[in-house]
This record gives C-alpha cells, sequence and structure tokens, in this order.
C-alpha cells in the first residue's frame, strides 16, 4: 500500500519510531498494534513494513538505538581522573540521561520480556557493556583504596538501580531540581562506597549469597 502522500523515509521512519515508543510507554508492548502505530503516525498499516518488518524488529530497534546512544554518551562524557570523579561524573551523566529520555528508559527494562532469544540476548550485551563501564570505576577505586566495596558487580548492579529509579518519582518544575537530585544521589553514593566509612558498605551482601 502506498505511503501517505509527502512522507519520506527519513521523516517517516524517525516519525513511526517516536510513536511506537509513545505507544509502548503508554500501553505496553503486547497491547499495542501495527495499526495503531500507523494511525498515530498519520499513514496507512502497509506502509509501515517500508519501514519495519515487524512490531517485534521495531521494538527491538528502539531498544537497540537507546543502548547504542547511552554508551556513546557515555564514552564521550567527561569523566575526570581519579575513581571518584568518575563515580560522581557516572552518577550525575546517568540521572540526567535518563530523565531525558524516560519513555525509552521504562521500555529499556519492561519489555526486556517481549523480545526474542537473539533480540534479547543483544540488547544484555549492550546493558552489560554499560554495567561494566561501572564495574571498572568501582573496581579501580577499591585498587587504590578511594572504595571500600567488596564485590564491584554487584555493587555497580545496586547503584544503576539506585540511579535508575530517580525516574519513578521524579518531575520537572517540582520542589528539587536536576542538579539537586544529581548531588543527593551522588552524596548516597559516595557514602556508600567509600572506603573510610566502615562498618557495612554497598556489596557486604556478596560473601552471603547475594
Amino acid at each position: 500500500m502506498a505511503r501517505t502522500a509527502g512522507s519520506h523515509s527519513d521523516i517517516t521512519g524517525p516519525r513511526i519510531r517516536a510513536a511506537a515508543l509513545r505507544l509502548f510507554a503508554q500501553n505496553g508492548y503486547a497491547a499495542v498494534s501495527m495499526r495503531q502505530i500507523a494511525a498515530e503516525v498519520g499513514v496507512q498499516v502497509g506502509a509501515l513494513y517500508n519501514y519495519t518488518p515487524d512490531k517485534q524488529s521495531l521494538l527491538y530497534t528502539l531498544m537497540e538505538e537507546h543502548m547504542a546512544t547511552l554508551l556513546t554518551a557515555w564514552r564521550e562524557a567527561p569523566k575526570g581522573l581519579s575513581p571518584l570523579e568518575r563515580l560522581e561524573a557516572f552518577t550525575r551523566f546517568h540521572i540526567r540521561f535518563n530523565l531525558e529520555r524516560a519513555d525509552a528508559v521504562f521500555i529499556s527494562y519492561m519489555e526486556l520480556r517481549n523480545l526474542t532469544g537473539e533480540n534479547f540476548a543483544a540488547i544484555e550485551a549492550q546493558r552489560r557493556a554499560y554495567e561494566t563501564a561501572l564495574e571498572g570505576i568501582l573496581s579501580e577505586g577499591v585498587r587504590a583504596g578511594a572504595f571500600r566495596v567488596q564485590d564491584p558487580k554487584v555493587a555497580s548492579l545496586a547503584l544503576i538501580a539506585m540511579l535508575t529509579g530517580v525516574n519513578t518519582w521524579y518531575r520537572a518544575g517540582g520542589r528539587l531540581s536536576l542538579e539537586d537530585v544529581q548531588t543527593i544521589y551522588w552524596d548516597m553514593a559516595r557514602q556508600m562506597v567509600a572506603a573510610d566509612l566502615g562498618g557495612s558498605s554497598l556489596g557486604t551482601g556478596a560473601q552471603q549469597g547475594t
């Protein structure tokens, strides 16, 4: 079926992805049909298949683009030299990046279960690459005596979960600014891994089988 007059691949393709992102985030992947996506964009349903083979490919494309953008943005972000500076950079970066892409972040966590096995493996590899970046910072900090973390892998997962949780409650224009939130969470993250705290620190459950 013909595309709507005036549509072009470099315009309609991004519009289809943006519409799918909104609908998947609002209603869930399983509840959204290709017909609904087409209606949202303003094209005939058959025109969608000029841009994506099927709904599964569209979901994978959204997730893959999000993770690729995340990894590239982190590689290019200023990081500082010391483990402490790099951990602060990661903390502030993660919060800012995720809040700017709330729908994509929601889908990247909630719709993993709807990926095929091959697509799931590809997205998981990207997620592991990002998690490994934080794990590397923590491991370096432990070696330098700056951090007290018994299991950097467990600690990296816990920290990412904590930072991603900002998306569930933060609203622009509220009592706290983005800078306020970044500073508060950085203070918590720093205290959780600091070598001079004594007692328990992030990752201590690893020795108990966590």
